[in-house]
């Protein structure tokens, strides 16, 4: 297949029902309310400089490969800390995110950075429609996203449809298990990490409604209802897999960028895992796919 030809196209996935798009749109006034809190935290660090370069783990670089002259989409990019890293290694960019907010800072970060990226303001269900069609070499999402998606087949046949002919999906998503995991026991029970949520899915949209988010900083200001979905890894594969896509490479990795959890130690990456005496499992997973 020559790279005019392109992909053969599928019919366009069905629309999301009334429902989970009355759920998308809380998630997007919810994201709005939280980048002003995200800019100000320590944990995202914008005002001491940007390192995009953090986020990632070297093998994400190795499965990716050259990206230099290459067309990139990182999709759910928020405020595009990591996006940047790919315009820094010399792809041509852009970053989609559900946040009207989000991208209007992105798009202030990346001029700060003298980075060129283009920035689109879309829910990733409407991506294929908000870019006109057009493809990609790579499509990079991840790392927090896949969460708050409703339906994977419908993003999966989303993703097919902006790869070009000979392009990559990569997926670098926080493990199931590591949701399923409690950030804090309860009353008595200790420091152990339990099992508290589900791993697969099959309950429908978990709701959540709180003033603090995953960052440090002040309350959120505004809408602060939110829903997520779980999504197995068995899950994720069998969307991939089904919108015409060949998985390459799955991952599973023991660290993450930040220290989740306290008594997490630095390991050789820079990046955070369990102690040597804590049972080792996965907290992150990434999945390679071509079309």
């Amino acid at each position: 297949m020559t790279e005019g030809q392109g992909r053969p196209e599928s019919a366009a996935p069905a629309p999301l029902s009334p429902a989970d798009r009355q759920r998308v749109r809380a998630i997007e006034a919810n994201w709005d309310a939280r980048t002003p809190v995200h800019l100000a935290s320590r944990f995202y660090a914008v005002a001491d400089g940007l390192d995009p370069a953090r986020w990632f783990a070297p093998f994400e670089w190795r499965d990716m490969g050259p990206l230099a002259g290459r067309d990139v989409i990182h999709l759910q990019c928020h405020l595009g800390t990591e996006t940047l890293a790919f315009a820094a290694r010399g792809a041509r960019t852009v970053g989609l995110d559900i946040s009207g907010a989000a991208v209007a800072a992105a798009t202030d970060l990346a001029a700060k950075a003298h980075a060129d990226v283009e920035y689109v303001h879309a829910d990733v269900h409407d991506a294929v429609r908000a870019l006109g069609g057009r493809r990609f070499d790579v499509v990079y999402t991840g790392k927090g996203a896949l969460c708050y998606l409703p339906d994977l087949d419908r993003w999966a046949e989303t993703i097919s449809r902006l790869l070009r002919p000979g392009g990559r999906l990569y997926v670098v998503e926080f493990h199931p298990l590591l949701n399923a995991l409690g950030l804090t026991p309860g009353p008595g029970e200790g420091p152990r990490l339990l099992l508290r949520h589900d791993y697969l899915a099959g309950r429908g949209a978990l709701r959540r409604d709180a003033a603090h988010t995953y960052t440090d900083g002040p309350a959120v200001q505004g809408a602060t209802e939110c829903f997520e979905w779980m999504h197995g890894i068995g899950e994720v594969v069998t969307a991939v897999t089904g919108a015409g896509l060949a998985v390459e490479r799955l991952r599973e990795s023991p660290e993450l960028p930040w220290p989740r959890w306290h008594g997490m130690v630095r390991a050789e990456s820079g990046w955070w895992r369990l102690p040597d005496d804590a049972p080792r499992i996965p907290l992150m997973y990434a999945l390679l796919a071509r079309p």
